[in-house]
């Protein structure tokens, strides 16, 4: 299985309208893409169960299973996330 930039489009475009203020790649998603089983990301402005649901919508849509973490509060892995993470969106 590989990621595919329409698959990251299109996730950005669901975490646009779930109020999204910026997602980070990481992980596999980001080193091998081409053989990347599932997609991590990182986002920033959706908090709470809204995390969970943006998730479980972006599975839906990509066909892959999504690890969706939050960027806040600010942790050791987060600050790994936003130092080695591709950005992907940010809201304006």
């Amino acid at each position: 299985m590989s990621i595919t930039s329409s698959q990251i489009d299109r996730c950005v475009i669901i975490a646009s309208k779930f109020g999204a203020k910026r997602l980070l790649l990481f992980g596999s998603a980001v080193e091998s893409p081409e053989t990347a089983r599932d997609l991590d990301i990182a986002c920033d402005g959706v908090d709470g169960w809204k995390l969970f649901e943006l998730g479980a919508s972006m599975e839906e849509e990509i066909g892959m299973p999504v690890d969706i973490v939050p960027l806040e509060p600010t942790t050791r892995f987060t600050r790994y996330i936003a130092k080695k993470g591709r950005l992907v969106y940010e809201a304006q």
